[in-house]
């Protein structure tokens, strides 16, 4: 350094140098910012472009899809017409054949009918052809029946003298019997006993709305002479004791004025039970009974009997038989009449070392074979063919009825079955 000038900065290039970089870069950033907007800008126009291709691109494929639904319209619109065309197409087709197989049918029956035409008028052609044979064929048999005549005129008229004194003699035979009948039925009017009287179709109907006939339910009679049981018998029938409040009315005298109808309490059994007034009585008598009590309109009827066989009991089986109507021959009371045999053979309920059991099945025994055989005994005497009789005890039935089944019985069982399977052949 000794004597040397000393270095300084030149300040002034320096900041010339300062200037010319600042306007250097000003001019580079004002050309990137010129640049930059030209890019943006460029930028937004390509942007806008972009968009209005868009804008184009969509109204296009609205525009694609309304033609696209259009045709599809289009298309089903005329798919429709096709099937409404072949529709009537088939219609028509329906209606010609309909039509055609008429028309078919209508020449096969008119077919038909000239043939049958034709068959029947081959027919009256041979008809004629033999109605004309047979009339030659008559002729000559006229011919040989006039012959034939003259010859029987004789026997004819020979026969009709033998005829005439036949009838002669049937004349007089007949007189004999119209007597006979005459004082036979003046007899019987005597004797207390009206003859025999078909019901008209009116007492019919009168004796069936009286009795409420119903159909489809079995109404059976019971019958007989006063004071035979017949309402203890209806009331046992019924599974009823005598004092119950819907019995039929007992007593010593004939309580039963009018016939009395008597539903079965088991709705299960469709039978009607109807205690009848006793024949015999002042009021009713025996020769009024069948046909005025209208025992003809019953399905079925039980005769009671008593200790014997009367004819009253003969008139009912025999006129029951006569309606075709089934009849059944009850004696009731079993278990007194068995009592009473028992006291007869010796049986003294005071006895405490008798044997009750042995003289019971003596008695019953005993019991039921004169029963027996004086029933068919009166049957065979009033020629009227043999049936059984039931032997019940009132007690005894109207337990089986109710199905407190006991220990001594008789036909009380079989007299049910037995009127349950005629119920039921009749129904």
């Amino acid at each position: 350094m000794g004597g040397g000038q000393s270095h300084q900065p030149d300040w002034e290039a320096i900041r010339r140098a300062q200037e010319q970089a600042d306007a250097q870069a000003r001019a580079a950033a004002e050309a990137a910012r010129k640049k930059a907007e030209r890019a943006a800008q460029a930028a937004r126009a390509e942007a806008e472009r972009l968009r209005r291709e868009a804008e184009a691109a969509r109204r296009r494929f609205e525009a694609e899809q309304a033609e696209a639904a259009r045709r599809a319209q289009a298309a089903r619109d005329e798919a429709e017409r096709q099937r409404r065309e072949i529709e009537k197409a088939e219609q028509a087709a329906r209606a010609a054949r309909e039509a055609a197989e008429a028309r078919a049918r209508e020449e096969r029956q008119r077919a038909e009918q000239l043939a049958r035409e034709a068959e029947e008028e081959r027919h009256r052609q041979r008809a004629a052809e033999e109605a004309a044979r047979q009339a030659a064929i008559a002729a000559q048999q006229e011919h040989e029946r006039q012959q034939r005549a003259r010859e029987e005129e004789n026997r004819r008229l020979q026969a009709e003298r033998e005829a005439a004194e036949r009838a002669a003699q049937v004349a007089a035979e007949q007189a004999r019997q119209a007597q006979a009948a005459r004082e036979a039925a003046e007899t019987q009017l005597r004797d207390g006993t009206r003859p025999v009287v078909t019901p008209t179709p009116e007492e019919y109907s009168a004796f069936r709305a009286k009795i409420q006939h119903t159909a489809g339910f079995f109404h059976v009679a019971i019958s007989g002479v006063a004071g035979s049981g017949k309402s203890s018998l209806v009331n046992a029938l019924r599974g009823k004791h005598n004092m119950d409040l819907d019995a039929a009315a007992v007593g010593v005298n004939e309580t039963t004025l009018v016939v009395a109808r008597y539903p079965d309490p088991n709705p299960s059994n469709r039978f009607v039970w109807y205690d009848v007034p006793g024949a015999g009585t002042l009021k009713v008598p025996d020769w009024k009974y069948f046909n005025d009590q209208g025992l003809f309109v019953f399905d079925c009827i039980i005769v009671v009997v008593n200790n014997r066989f009367t004819a009253t009991d003969v008139a009912l089986l025999s006129n029951a038989r006569r309606f075709g109507i089934p009849a059944f021959i009850v004696r009731s009371k079993a278990d007194q009449h068995i009592r009473n045999l028992m006291k007869d053979i010796g049986y003294n309920s005071d006895d405490e070392g008798g044997n009750k059991a042995s003289y019971f099945a003596r008695a019953r025994d005993q019991y039921v074979a004169e029963t027996t055989r004086s029933i068919k005994t009166n049957l065979q005497e009033a020629k009227l063919p043999d049936q059984p009789v039931y032997l019940v005890s009132n007690v005894a039935l109207q337990g089986a009825v109710t199905g407190k089944v006991p220990k001594k019985m008789l036909d009380e069982a079989k007299l049910l079955t037995d009127l349950a399977s005629t119920a039921q052949r009749c129904a």
